[in-house]
């Protein structure tokens, strides 16, 4: 009995030691993707960095430019450094726009340009 019980033992270890061989292969992989992840990011982080500090560094000069003029006026002060609004998605009335026109196209668009006729031969060739 102790021996059956010593076998169940070390295939039960043999059995565990394998999974975590496949476990660490497979996280070799999920690192190597998540460090690609990671480096696209920053990589991004860094160029929005970049032309955010050039827009800014202008955004100051022309101020600077006006003020010499003798142009510079709060509400033109208040335009250049504001910083703009834009969103990732497009508004709901511009989604409903494109949905109407998916629907309007699927539904008129292959009607529109198919003959009478032709409609006719595949129905026949259909039956």
């Amino acid at each position: 009995m102790s021996k059956e019980l010593e076998n169940q033992a070390e295939e039960l270890e043999q059995t565990l030691q394998k999974q975590l061989d496949l476990l660490k292969k497979d996280s070799e992989d999920w690192v190597k993707v998540g460090g690609a992840v990671v480096a696209g990011g920053l990589l991004a982080y860094a160029i929005v960095k970049l032309a955010k500090g050039k827009k800014t560094k202008k955004n100051l000069k022309a101020l600077e430019v006006l003020e010499r003029e003798g142009l510079l006026t709060e509400e033109l002060e208040k335009k250049i450094t504001q910083p703009k609004k834009s969103t990732f998605w497009p508004s709901l009335s511009q989604r409903l726009l494109i949905l109407g026109l998916a629907l309007a196209k699927e539904k008129y668009f292959k009607d529109l340009f198919s003959s009478p006729e032709s409609d006719e031969k595949q129905k026949e060739s259909h039956r």
